[in-house]
């Protein structure tokens, strides 16, 4: 098994969207896109994804330049998904204008025996039956986690419920931890999604940061505040991609929730913190542009800055 690798399975897409702050047409986005970006700062990461012949060259050259092995994206005839929406004063929910799909529409995650002994899976936001086929791919992880969103949660709730039944965590924004459980309260929905399957979930709410629940504890992180937002497109799947690199790197495994509660508890506090600091440099740009030319001494920086907001 290697060590400390991450596999991420999702999309890969263009992205046209508008905000309070401008537009930005057909510009790079997709969950794993910004997930293994965020991710790269601190673990390698390998992709697992579809692509159209549109896909520009150079984005899959640059990500091969950083710890991210792209051997897993098939590049095939067609267009690329492509997502429009928009956002309002409220930028902590998108409009979905368009979805098309594209060449993402036939989706069949094949992994490769190199793929399948990657330490860490993070499952990005794809069809429940397709996280399925990736966890019956895997072997020896030592951590497994998801992400979900209200269209499968709507539309395929019991193929997602046995998706959850085989993960360790779950991350989810708050109106999809209500809509999941149906509950409305954060505390009780989370209990609810433990019974599920997934002992460790990360409650992500935007502008107010994060919540992380597991059986020992409760922790409230705030997001670093930043001056201005521009697109928050992508800060969930960035937040992701971090607070996965981090629990890779400091060598996370799912026993130490048994053998170490105190340890297990402390790291994943760092993750959560480690994921709000990474979505705070999402949202200054559009796309991955700010993730692109971030440097590792700004993100250790900020970091350091959110750890003394949180710090008595």
């Amino acid at each position: 098994m290697k060590k400390h690798s991450i596999l991420t399975v999702g999309s890969m897409a263009f992205d046209s969207v508008e905000t309070p702050a401008g537009k930005a047409e057909k510009v790079l986005g997709g969950s794993v896109n910004y997930f293994s970006v965020a991710a790269s700062f601190f673990a390698p990461v390998e992709v697992v994804g579809v692509v159209g012949e549109d896909f520009p060259r150079s984005h899959l050259d640059w990500m091969s330049h950083r710890k991210i092995d792209i051997t897993g994206v098939e590049v095939v005839s067609g267009q690329t998904f492509h997502w429009v929406g928009s956002y309002d004063g409220n930028m902590n929910e998108a409009k979905t204008l368009s979805t098309r799909l594209n060449v993402f529409e036939h989706f069949d995650p094949k992994l490769s025996p190199n793929h399948r002994e990657a330490s860490y899976l993070f499952l990005a936001n794809i069809d429940p039956v397709l996280q399925q086929r990736v966890l019956d791919q895997v072997q020896g992880n030592k951590l497994v986690a998801c992400d979900s969103m209200n269209f499968w949660i709507t539309g395929k709730p019991e193929e997602l419920r046995k998706t959850l039944r085989r993960v360790d965590i779950l991350s989810i924004n708050e109106g999809e931890a209500y809509l999941l459980t149906g509950e409305r309260n954060i505390p009780k929905a989370a209990a609810k999604i433990r019974d599920m399957g997934p002992q460790v979930i990360i409650v992500k709410r935007g502008e107010y940061g994060a919540m992380l629940f597991t059986p020992s504890t409760v922790f409230i992180a705030p997001a670093f505040p930043v001056d201005r937002v521009v697109d928050p497109t992508g800060a969930g799947d960035s937040f992701a991609g971090a607070f996965m690199g981090f629990l890779a790197e400091a060598g996370a495994d799912r026993t130490w929730a048994r053998d170490d509660a105190a340890k297990w508890d402390q790291t994943l506090r760092r993750a959560v913190l480690a994921g709000c600091t990474m979505a705070s440099f999402t949202v200054e740009d559009f796309s991955l542009h700010r993730l692109m030319r971030l440097e590792a001494h700004e993100l250790v920086e900020r970091q350091k800055q959110l750890l003394r907001m949180v710090t008595i």
